[in-house]
């Protein structure tokens, strides 16, 4: 049984395959409507779950259009749905859980709660976030990266801001993929210490983006960060905000990403955003394309 937990616990070819079989069922749907059904119907007659404790938008739609274009069905619970671990244990969710649906995709807050749903459910279960990890994204953001500029191995990426859950997953994806990952950002907001080894860190912006194919920053605040937490993360990042002036400093044909969603002019000026390096909306397509390809996966289907 394959669970798709974290970037790092899954084996580099694998990795790999799921990237080509993305790309491949995209270019298989060119041209056709939206809401066609894929000609092979991997997930025919498959339940697949999707839990958010945390609210979503490209999680959700993502993984809901794309097991309807595969053929299956979905049941979305929310966390106030089925007070996850609170009214019954996480093991014993699972447990059950697994006699009613195929795959189990969740959306959490704590680590231990994703691993604890894996190691009791006996269908496979995809991380669509946690507080640590964001696999998901990152499949899509070298999906992305790949149609745009070729292979991502050996290639310079650069972090700029806050070292978060995405940052953590591009971390485990440089190591699995082969490639430079740089954090620019401040000491206070330092990727964990795990994550040591799979990085470097440039403190000046402007010199880590010196020759970078790709640059990528995302939301300086939690939607659930006091205003206290948001104003000093500002104060903190706002060196670090990705303009045109530091994208002048990148590689000519630099890309720009962000996991989105965005506050624009904070993290990221519309400049850039909008801009001719951005592929910021290539990469929310591609959360659809990449995860259809990690369900398949998990299925062996």
């Amino acid at each position: 049984m394959n669970h798709f937990l974290d970037i790092h616990t899954t084996d580099p070819a694998e990795l790999r395959g799921i990237i080509d079989s993305a790309a491949a069922m995209k270019a298989a749907r060119a041209g056709r409507p939206r809401g066609a059904l894929d000609e092979a119907q991997p997930l025919r007659d498959h339940m697949v779950a999707l839990i958010f404790e945390k609210p979503s938008t490209r999680t959700r739609v993502s993984f809901d259009v794309g097991v309807r274009q595969m053929g299956g069905q979905t049941m979305v619970l929310s966390g106030t749905d089925m007070q996850l671990g609170h009214g019954e244990t996480i093991a014993d969710t699972a447990r059950v859980l697994s006699r009613y649906v195929d795959l189990i995709m969740i959306r959490t807050f704590e680590e231990a709660t994703l691993l604890e749903m894996a190691e009791h459910a006996t269908v496979p279960v995809i991380n669509g976030l946690t507080n640590r990890t964001h696999p998901c994204q990152i499949m899509a953001d070298v999906m992305t990266f790949e149609e745009h500029s070729g292979p991502i191995k050996g290639r310079r990426v650069v972090w700029s801001g806050d070292g978060n859950n995405v940052f953590a997953s591009f971390a485990h994806a440089a190591r699995q993929f082969d490639f430079d990952l740089v954090f620019t950002g401040p000491p206070p907001l330092d990727p964990e210490p795990a994550l040591e080894g799979m990085y470097s860190i440039e403190r000046d912006p402007a010199k880590a983006v010196q020759g970078a194919d790709l640059v990528v920053t995302d939301t300086w605040v939690s939607m659930h960060d006091p205003q206290s937490a948001r104003e000093r993360r500002h104060n903190q990042l706002r060196g670090y905000q990705v303009n045109a002036d530091l994208m002048a400093q990148a590689k000519p044909d630099a890309l720009f990403m962000h996991c989105l969603p965005a506050h624009r002019d904070d993290e990221a000026t519309s400049e850039v955003m909008d801009g001719p390096h951005s592929v910021i909306f290539d990469e929310a397509e591609n959360r659809l394309h990449a995860q259809k390809a990690i369900m398949r996966w998990c299925l062996q289907r």
